[in-house]
């Protein structure tokens, strides 16, 4: 199985690129949108005529911000968020057989203190949830914008942003909480220690260009299905958002 996720930063914007062209050629059994800042009957057709047997959407309560979509080739029960208030538009579970497989648009902190103690207190809920699944026998895969770099070796310029949002040691620990409850990040378990691989990149000063980015975008797969991955990798050729998106083929 292929799943493909990617934070489009704007559904409709990035249509308009001509952006998701790719798709039709990569065959993914799954894709994830993250940042898609439109309802379901805003996006455009391109989503639809895309090939996919579902498609679901989770928008913010407040209009043009954050929200989640999903395609999938597979029957599966489709859930919003089931631990937090999820007024923003930020998660779908789908769950088919003992696997429940997320799509998040995790919360960005750099705002203020108030949007990072919501980061901190989405982050803690949802790692709760998937130990509670995980404890009770299910199969986890998340995907997402998880809006934190893990390491030094995940974004070009860790001093100079020791004290920024996104790379703070708060943040950082929770990554580190994730892996210590058995989750994998599968690009690292594919990957090593690769460097220079980034999959988001300031709009500003040629960040892209120059290769200045950062890793926050991953899948993360329960010890149980660690085996089963055949690949993950960043797909730092496609355009047509901030973000590029990430891949993992497992066997499920």
């Amino acid at each position: 199985m292929k799943l493909i996720s990617w934070n489009v930063n704007g559904a409709r914007a990035c249509a308009s690129k001509g952006a998701l062209e790719w798709i039709k050629q990569a065959k993914p059994d799954f894709i994830g949108f993250q940042e898609v800042k439109a309802k379901a009957e805003q996006l455009p057709k391109d989503f639809s005529q895309l090939g996919f047997n579902t498609l679901y959407v989770n928008s913010a309560k407040r209009a043009g911000y954050s929200g989640v979509a999903t395609l999938s080739n597979f029957k599966s029960e489709i859930f919003n968020a089931r631990f937090f208030d999820d007024d923003e538009g930020r998660v779908i579970e789908h769950v088919f057989g003992n696997t429940h497989l997320f799509n998040i648009y995790f919360p960005n902190g750099q705002s203020g203190d108030e949007r990072l103690a919501f980061k901190m207190d989405f982050y803690a809920k949802f790692l709760a949830h998937i130990k509670a699944l995980a404890q009770a026998g299910k199969s986890v895969i998340f995907c997402g914008d998880v809006n934190t770099a893990h390491r030094e070796i995940d974004l070009a310029r860790p001093k100079q942003n020791e004290d920024v949002s996104g790379f703070l040691p708060i943040e950082r620990a929770w990554i580190d909480d994730v892996i210590a409850a058995g989750f994998v990040d599968t690009f690292r378990l594919v990957r090593g220690d690769e460097k220079d691989r980034y999959s988001w990149w300031s709009y500003r000063a040629g960040a892209r260009q120059r290769n200045v980015g950062w890793r926050i975008d991953y899948f993360f797969v329960s010890s149980d299905l660690a085996s089963k991955v055949k690949n993950a990798d960043i797909l730092a050729d496609i355009t047509g958002s901030d973000h590029c998106p990430v891949m993992l083929e497992i066997d499920l």
